[in-house]
């Protein structure tokens, strides 16, 4: 009773979620029916998953390619790449409530396609871009005194991110509205749906960066980038085609809630803050001066040039954009997944370079990676089948015990024997006899550490799904592969709790995504979620900049121990939401 009230308060159409009898039901009778698995592979089901794992494929393949083709342009230096990470970041946390939005306010069928030909063609252009600048970057280099380089490094930059933001109006509006649509608002078949494109999304996360790194190593930069360009022109035509059968096979999708124009919504807000500032009194006011500072407003706000009435209507919805997110029942739950990308617990590129010093080669790596992503794929298992069995709300309270109790086997990897941690490194000002003691203490400890000299590619691009995190390979140079260190036992507990953590992380980020698919009302689903993903690159960047602050690979132990912190608030968070759920619900009834 209460989601049906919350939907009409905030506009939203009232749907009701379908038990797991009636889809048990549902399943039994179709596979009853002759020739099921063709009907099966004309649904909109089985479209969306090709539609997702071609698209996945693509944006993987292009942020594994653009890291390498940044630090290759710029004589393997680190600075585009930190740029472009930098500038990717920043839009997404500065734009992410007007993508969501304008994912709302236009249908959703033009929205899917102009996010879908937005991102593509961005990807193409700018391959054209690299292509040609490296074919002819000695020529490009002598003109203008080299300031088309310049030119070109930019406009590689701002098509790469203007790409990386369609494809996160794609995500918003295909995984988190179009499916909850599909699916009939049945919760057994989101939370299935749920799980097979986050299986995708783990398969994609592996095959897709290696299928296009062998065609750069056995090529070269311009055929990765032809790769790159035929793929998603390609792409373009198949996505298209399967999302525009789904919208017309599934007419659910062709209703939304009716959202006003940019004007009058901006105007309906002004008048709405006035009459609450100066008509607080229920009796009619004498006509006054400061009475009427409302009319003078509005006529001064309707006087105002076009383009800074949209730009006020801009940053009014961010602020209404973040205050929807604020007052979502859900908000806590969001706010933990938000917290978990604050770590360096994870397959990306941090945690690669730190294996390196330690002396862990490159092909074990690779195999550590696939074994991760098979705990993963179990996650995605353990998610549907304890979802099933429990609840939704006590599957988020399971999966955030297992993923912090794995963990615990990194914080102890950092007092275990063959951690590098060295605190002496963090101090700013030691006396003489104590410098002596702890550089041979140190000394002792750095036996089996090897410091990065040279260029070490690290690049700084957050990931965007919910917990995805970047697995580009990283290679070192002057890293001595014939030394071994004199235990392993603090890298062995490292990777294994990384790796078993990915089954309770990726249950929880599959729960909190249902959570936010079920619990926001329709007319608020695309800001809200445009919301979410500006917090969690919000909180990516700060574990890039714990990195900063402590680069050594002696400080990781202190950011292993941050990450754990910054996990364990953010299921703390969980924990209250689920409070605060289960005793409403126990008010309810």
């Amino acid at each position: 009773m209460s989601q049906r009230a919350d939907a009409s308060q905030c506009g939203g159409v009232v749907v009701e979620f379908e038990s797991d009898d009636i889809r048990d039901a549902r399943a039994k009778k179709a596979r009853s029916i002759p020739g099921s698995a063709l009907i099966y592979l004309k649904g909109p089901k089985f479209l969306i998953y090709v539609s997702g794992a071609l698209s996945m494929w693509g944006d993987r393949m292009w942020h594994f390619a653009i890291s390498v083709f940044l630090i290759e342009l710029y004589g393997r230096n680190l600075l585009l790449t930190a740029v472009f990470g930098l500038v990717v970041a920043g839009s997404v946390l500065l734009l992410g409530a007007l993508i969501g939005d304008w994912v709302d306010r236009n249908p959703r069928n033009k929205v899917a396609h102009a996010s879908l030909f937005i991102q593509n063609i961005s990807v193409t252009i700018c391959s054209i871009v690299l292509m040609l600048v490296f074919s002819y970057k000695q020529r490009i280099e002598q003109i203008w005194d080299g300031w088309l380089t310049v030119v070109c490094y930019t406009v590689v930059i701002v098509l790469a991110d203007v790409a990386n933001l369609a494809s996160t109006a794609l995500t918003i509006a295909i995984q988190r509205d179009w499916i909850v649509v599909i699916t009939g608002y049945n919760r057994g078949h989101l939370a299935g749906m749920n799980a097979t494109m986050r299986r995708i999304d783990q398969v994609t996360n592996i095959l897709a960066p290696l299928a296009v790194g062998q065609v750069m190593t056995l090529a070269s930069n311009v055929v990765g980038c032809g790769f790159i360009l035929g793929w998603n022109l390609v792409s373009l035509i198949v996505e298209f085609f399967f999302l525009s059968r789904v919208y017309r096979i599934v007419p659910a999708l062709s209703i939304k809630p009716p959202v006003e124009e940019a004007d009058q919504v901006f105007l309906q807000r002004m008048e709405r803050r006035e009459s609450q500032g100066d008509c607080n009194v229920a009796q009619p006011q004498p006509l006054t001066e400061g009475n009427c500072n409302t009319s003078l407003n509005l006529k001064e706000i309707t006087d105002l040039p076009l383009c800074f009435r949209k730009f006020r209507w801009l940053v009014s919805t961010c602020k209404d954009g973040w205050r929807a997110y604020y007052r979502q029942p859900v908000f806590l739950a969001g706010m933990g997944l938000a917290f978990l990308y604050t770590t360096v617990l994870g397959f990306d590129c941090i945690t690669t370079g730190y294996a390196y010093t330690q002396g862990i080669s490159g092909s074990l790596l690779s195999l550590l990676m696939g074994v991760s992503a098979i705990t993963g794929l179990l996650g995605t298992v353990m998610f549907t089948r304890l979802r099933k069995t429990y609840g939704l709300v006590n599957t988020g309270i399971i999966s955030s015990c297992l993923h912090l109790c794995c963990l615990l086997l990194c914080v102890c990897s950092v007092f275990a024997p063959g951690s590098p941690m060295d605190l002496s490194l963090l101090m700013p000002y030691i006396t003489s006899n104590s410098s002596t003691e702890l550089g041979r203490m140190a000394t002792q400890r750095q036996k089996h550490t090897y410091l990065l000299r040279g260029g070490s590619n690290l690049p700084l691009l957050p990931d965007r799904s919910s917990i995805h995190w970047t697995n580009n390979t990283v290679l070192f140079d002057n890293v001595p592969s014939d030394a071994a260190p004199e235990s392993y036992i603090s890298i062995i507990l490292l990777f294994l709790g990384v790796i078993t953590a990915r089954i309770g992380l990726w249950s929880f980020d599959l729960t909190v995504t249902q959570l936010l698919q079920e619990n926001i009302c329709e007319s608020e689903r695309g800001v809200v979620n445009g919301v979410q993903s500006s917090m969690n690159y919000l909180m990516d960047l700060l574990h890039f900049i714990m990195v900063i602050s402590a680069p050594q690979p002696q400080h990781f132990g202190i950011l292993v121990i941050i990450s754990v912190l910054f996990i364990t608030t953010g299921h703390t968070m969980y924990f209250l939401y689920a409070h605060k759920a289960k005793r409403k619900r126990r008010l309810d009834t």
